[in-house]
């Protein structure tokens, strides 16, 4: 890291611990924000996978975790407590954890679970079955929905088929459970906004819908086939029930709005500013989920500073 980005990153850094403050006296006159701020756990991943230099973070420390951010809002990921789905004494502590803590259970991020658009119609219906388990959970910790993935094999339009299928099958379990589906653009036709917007007009259900993340409308790693980002949040908003501000290096550009990408795998930028006025023009003001995924930053200053931007923009999108 050079001089000018050290500097960059510290008096971003120095921000972002003084700037919540100075945002709720801002936002006092006003009776509802435009939005909250939540945290994915994705963004702690190579703490809880205990990577090697990264200091462990055991699973039931999430909570804890988040409130010292500032954070009210929490959204769990299934693989950090994969074989306690059906656990009632670990979801126990995991509610008292969070009741201690002062935050909410929003969401379960479920993957490893199979594709919901297989075209083998026994593997479609068998990962359906799969996700019973974390509706169940999610239920018991009192979250409003599980994030699930739409992935499937095939065409364009047979993909959209296949994955509404599975959708649809899942949704009404959901909803005789009380809980919502909703799918992230991850991968895959995923990231293509107007298929996935296809997909969810098939599915018809209200317990339907998006999980529209800032970041990932990367369709194919190997050709770097990106989706417009801005493009496909017009495009997922209309059915989102949770947002998700994929955030990746700060202190990179110099406009101070801007997360820059800058994996082997991909590369871009995302202007937080250009999508949060999307997000808040399709009149969402939910919880807007914090997942960290950078490496210029660690992941605890990356997520400090990802909150500063997002209680910065927050008071500036309201004046």
């Amino acid at each position: 890291m050079n001089r000018r980005s050290f500097l960059k990153t510290s008096t971003l850094t120095a921000a972002a611990a003084t700037l919540p403050l100075a945002t709720t006296q801002a936002m006092s006159h006003k009776s509802k924000p435009l939005f909250k701020i939540s945290l994915a756990q994705w963004s702690l991943n190579k703490r809880f996978f205990k990577r090697e230099g990264h200091i462990p973070l055991d699973h039931l420390d999430f909570a804890k975790t988040a409130r010292s951010f500032g954070i009210d809002g929490i959204e769990y990921v299934n693989q950090f407590f994969f074989d306690k789905a059906n656990d009632q004494a670990y979801l126990k502590e995991m509610i008292g954890r969070a009741d201690g803590e002062g935050v909410k259970s929003l969401l379960i991020m479920v993957d490893r679970e199979g594709l919901l658009g297989d075209p083998d119609k026994g593997k479609r219906n068998q990962t359906v079955e799969n996700h019973f388990r974390w509706l169940d959970a999610a239920a018991t910790l009192g979250c409003h929905s599980i994030r699930v993935n739409a992935g499937s094999k095939g065409s364009f339009k047979e993909q959209q088929k296949l994955a509404a299928d599975g959708l649809r099958k899942l949704s009404e379990a959901g909803d005789k459970a009380g809980i919502n589906l909703i799918v992230e653009n991850h991968g895959g036709y995923s990231s293509h906004g107007q298929w996935l917007a296809g997909v969810m007009d098939m599915v018809d259900h209200d317990r339907c819908g998006t999980l529209p993340d800032f970041g990932n409308f990367l369709i194919n790693k190997e050709t770097q086939e990106w989706y417009d980002i801005y493009q496909g949040m017009e495009d997922l908003m209309p059915y989102a029930k949770a947002v998700s501000a994929k955030a990746y290096d700060w202190a990179v550009s110099d406009n101070p709005n801007v997360s820059v990408i800058q994996r082997a795998d991909r590369k871009g930028e995302v202007d937080f500013k250009r999508v949060l006025e999307i997000v808040l023009k399709h009149g969402y003001n939910g919880y807007v989920g914090i997942e960290y995924e950078g490496s210029y930053q660690s992941e605890m200053q990356g997520i400090a500073m990802t909150k500063a931007v997002l209680d910065r923009l927050k008071s500036e999108l309201a004046g």
